[in-house]
């Protein structure tokens, strides 16, 4: 089946929403289609705060088309001409086994993130949940996989045949500014599994990603390691970190005693 297919023959849908670029690419081909779609954007301390501006700046970017009437017989979807975008805020570590961060951390929140979603999305009427996982993503290898064929979460994507690749360039040519953003993983696996995840970590993390995108990386980890950074960079970057050293030494020094550049590239 053809993802026009699938939107043709799912058109109400509830759509859980990263702002990354799968999920973008997926709300874009359900406006497209005339699809009554309603993003739900999950907002824990594991979603970094440019994640959820990135979710509203793509919505407001598909209203914008939308409006001006670019798309050819697009039908009444979400609030009746727009695509409708609903943030839900939760703690996902109100969870004893996201917050154990034991080998199936990943399961536990996807069932926690998931559960409330649905929930949200029921209320308003919509009885189908999808997702952007795509053909490409390895679901043997995915603990939260688990969690979403239990809830029954559709992934159409994945059950179109759509790659990662395809979904780029798919992307690319629809105008959409996510067509590149890096593949990004919330801030929980920058914790190392078995050790308790605390919210001030996660705070700490997010301030030190955040110093390092001001800097100009766009593909990189700051993993925590007790008390020390250990950055994860491409190969192209690598030498960049080297060649600013002092910089991102002297800005990440006030949350860790020590910072390391992982040889294992990104």
């Amino acid at each position: 089946m053809s993802l026009a297919g699938f939107l043709k023959e799912n058109n109400k849908i509830a759509l859980a929403f990263s702002g990354g670029v799968d999920s973008a690419y997926l709300l874009y081909a359900a406006a497209r289609a005339g699809a009554d779609v309603c993003a739900y954007f999950v907002k824990s301390e594991f979603q970094p705060q440019f994640e959820l501006d990135d979710a509203k700046r793509l919505v407001d970017e598909i209203n914008g088309v939308i409006k001006s009437k670019v798309f050819e017989n697009v039908q009444a979807s979400g609030n009746g001409t727009c695509v409708t975008m609903k943030i839900i805020e939760l703690s996902a570590l109100s969870d004893c086994d996201v917050k154990a961060n034991g080998p199936k951390r990943c399961y536990y929140c996807k069932r926690v993130i998931f559960s409330a979603i649905m929930e949200a999305a029921h209320r308003d009427g919509y009885t189908l949940l999808i997702d952007g996982t795509n053909a490409s993503d390895d679901v043997n290898d995915r603990p939260g996989m688990q969690a979403l064929k239990e809830l029954e979460v559709r992934s159409p994507l994945r059950e179109c045949g759509i790659t990662k690749a395809e979904v780029r360039k798919a992307s690319k040519e629809a105008g959409l500014f996510t067509w590149d953003k890096p593949a990004y993983a919330c801030l929980a696996t920058r914790i190392p599994t078995g050790t308790r995840i605390d919210s001030a970590d996660l705070e700490i993390t997010e301030k030190a990603e955040g110093i390092l995108t001001d800097m100009g990386f766009r593909d990189f980890r700051v993993r925590k390691m007790g008390n020390i950074a250990r950055l994860q960079v491409t190969e192209p970057d690598f030498h960049k970190v080297v060649e600013l050293k002092e910089e991102i030494s002297s800005k990440l020094e006030p949350f860790y005693e020590s910072i390391v550049l992982d040889l294992k590239l990104r």
